[in-house]
């Protein structure tokens, strides 16, 4: 008999074993804030998460999770095996929170208590997601709650910056688990009732500009590639797919990082630029970087004749190169609205009287929602803000309700997940 999605989440709520993990969140947030306090002060910097990782590994171990281990792209994995179908072609459902921050290595990441805020680079995003990861996995092994299939929990890298997802990447695409994954819940910062549902795309660049480079003074007039560089990243802003008008699809185009040249009275031989691109769309996604590319070439390769100052006098110099190189290139997706995980999320708010606010996001999430696997980012409650500065904050004020969201969640889904054949009359 098929149990309407409401009564399904109630009768859930009700039992003995989710009662005792309940109580469990609730009796041990001051272990899930100490767990925060040494997450934060683990830097993890892109590429270089691996202390951290370590770290996690021990608190996996701890908790008595099954199989924990960090793969060959870096990730920390575990499980919870599941009461239904635990053998290796089983499905699992991913429990996930990304390790790194965009913060460089030399950042300090001490965190400061004021009253209930954490005061911390990355303190939010996401030691506040990979808090919540522990206390869930700790809740579930208190309560000896095993979920109808295996849970599959993740600390995992490279979803920030030129990271490019390749933790979940390698998790769907590459790893023993990449076809068994039936669902995947991505923990990602605070908040209480928004959800990604949908993915943003976007598409991220390298630009390179060099030139033969020499002395400010006997060398005046060679090409000089901050200029040439300076002057094209200018041209960007009036590309007409990044001004569409209000109800089109959106397009953003930022320029992150500029650097080049080794002195003051140097002609710089480089000059280099970071560029992120992204839209709700994938065709102005595409035609936004064909413009991307032609106006760099025209305006570096072909430059107007009133804008250049080149020795000789030529307008084309066969010294200067550009490079345009892609280093980020994150899919993008959706969750549809009547999913069997969307519509178990919403039912689940109605229970515990939260809103359920559906939105667009480039999270951890648009790996699984690109290839039609359902899959959302969630929120693992308080509040934050100041998200990638260094006056980043996080109060776990009232986060106890977003875990049992996330708890009611996850069993739900895998009890979804198990194969009609091995259901329960």
């Amino acid at each position: 008999m098929i149990v309407p999605t409401q009564l399904r989440i109630a009768r859930l709520a009700a039992t003995p074993a989710v009662h005792r993990a309940f109580q469990w969140l609730h009796l041990h947030q001051p272990q899930l804030r100490r767990w925060h306090l040494d997450i934060v002060r683990i830097p993890a910097p892109p590429f270089a998460e691996e202390a951290r990782a370590a770290w996690f590994l021990e608190r996996f171990q701890e908790l008595g999770l099954t199989n924990p281990h960090i793969d060959v792209v870096g990730n920390v994995l575990a499980e919870l095996p599941g009461s239904n179908h635990t053998a290796n072609d089983s499905p699992v459902i991913l429990l996930s929170a990304h390790l790194d921050t965009v913060f460089p290595a030399q950042t300090s990441t001490e965190p400061i208590e004021q009253d209930t805020r954490i005061l911390a680079p990355g303190a939010c995003d996401n030691a506040a997601g990979l808090s919540a990861l522990l206390g869930l996995a700790a809740a579930l092994r208190h309560a000896e709650l095993g979920a109808a299939v295996t849970i599959l929990f993740a600390a995992n890298v490279g979803e920030e910056g030129e990271g490019d997802l390749r933790g979940m990447r390698h998790l769907f695409t590459a790893s023993p688990y990449a076809s068994r994954i039936a669902g995947a819940l991505a923990l990602e910062g605070s908040g209480s009732s928004a959800v990604v549902t949908r993915a943003l795309a976007s598409r991220r660049f390298r630009v390179t500009v060099t030139g033969p480079g020499g002395h400010a003074w006997t060398d005046a007039g060679a090409p000089n590639p901050i200029l040439m560089l300076a002057r094209a990243l200018l041209a960007l802003e009036a590309l007409p797919s990044l001004a569409a008008p209000a109800g089109s699809p959106r397009t953003t185009l930022n320029i992150g990082q500029i650097a080049g040249g080794t002195s003051i009275n140097s002609i710089p031989e480089s000059a280099v630029a970071s560029i992120d691109l992204r839209s709700t769309d994938a065709a102005e996604l595409q035609a936004a970087e064909e413009a991307l590319r032609s106006t760099l070439k025209h305006w570096i390769l072909d430059p107007p004749i009133s804008n250049v100052h080149l020795s000789h006098g030529s307008v084309s110099n066969p010294s200067v190169a550009l490079s345009i190189e892609i280093i980020g290139d994150r899919p993008g997706g959706s969750l549809a609205d009547d999913s069997q995980l969307l519509t178990t999320l919403r039912a689940v708010d109605r229970h515990l009287n939260l809103r359920t606010e559906p939105g667009l996001g480039s999270t951890d999430a648009n790996i699984p929602l690109s290839l039609g696997i359902p899959a959302i980012a969630i929120g693992a409650g308080g509040l934050g803000g100041g998200i990638h500065t260094l006056q980043e904050w996080y109060d776990p004020t009232g986060r106890n309700n977003a875990l049992r969201r996330i708890l009611l969640t996850l069993l739900d889904t895998a009890q979804l997940a198990v194969p009609q054949s091995s259901s329960a009359p």
